[in-house]
């Protein structure tokens, strides 16, 4: 990872990686292997990816963040015009699926890249990664 000066440049990192599906560390081999599945390494500089563990944050966030905004312009859209059935089917229906959809690539992504940079681990488990990967007491992930 670039040097980061202060959380500004970090928060950037994150949201730049995240965005792109680019590697948190190096910045320059791929998150992804598939749409949504990250890779077990990245080929350029190594990272191990087993510390990501986004789990159901995407899709928490898309459907907060993404559905729920369109869930009430759909409902506006049928109080105010009473449109046939169809109407719906042929709009609602695709923007719903594409909105909820498309995001999730790069919320994950982000979470991933927020994981990486912030050292993030489930809280008394330090230990316990530590003998598993062979680390010393106070490593972190790229070590």
């Amino acid at each position: 990872m670039p040097s980061v000066q202060n959380s500004n440049d970090k928060f950037r990192w994150i949201l730049e990686t995240g965005w792109k599906g680019l590697c948190p560390r190096c910045g320059k081999g791929h998150m992804f292997k598939s749409w949504l599945k990250v890779t077990d390494s990245c080929e350029c500089c190594g990272l191990d990816y087993r510390f990501a563990a986004p789990d159901d944050g995407p899709a928490f966030f898309s459907l907060c963040l993404i559905a729920l905004p369109l869930i009430f312009i759909v409902v506006w859209i049928q109080v105010a015009y009473s449109p046939p059935i169809w109407v719906h089917l042929v709009t609602s229906v695709p923007i719903m699926t594409a909105g909820c959809l498309l995001p999730l690539r790069p919320i994950k992504g982000w979470l991933v890249a927020s994981q990486y940079v912030n050292r993030s681990q489930e809280a008394g488990t330090e230990r316990l990664w530590n003998q598993l990967h062979g680390r010393t007491k106070g490593s972190n992930f790229d070590d």
